[in-house]
């Protein structure tokens, strides 16, 4: 089941909303190509993470 900002994994609960935000769409992202739902999770946070770093840092 797809997640939305009101319904989301329990992981994701110390994420700022724009992060949070970013990690549900990866994670989405992930389920619709297949992972198991403990490893979108772990993905998308950590990708969420590195794009929140890379956004607020102006980027490469």
């Amino acid at each position: 089941m797809p997640w939305n900002p009101e319904r989301y994994p329990p992981a994701m609960q110390h994420l700022s909303p724009p992060v949070r935000q970013k990690a549900i769409e990866i994670a989405n992202a992930l389920l619709e190509q297949g992972y198991d739902e403990g490893k979108a999770i772990r993905i998308a946070i950590a990708k969420a993470k590195e794009w929140a770093w890379h956004h607020r840092a102006g980027g490469p």
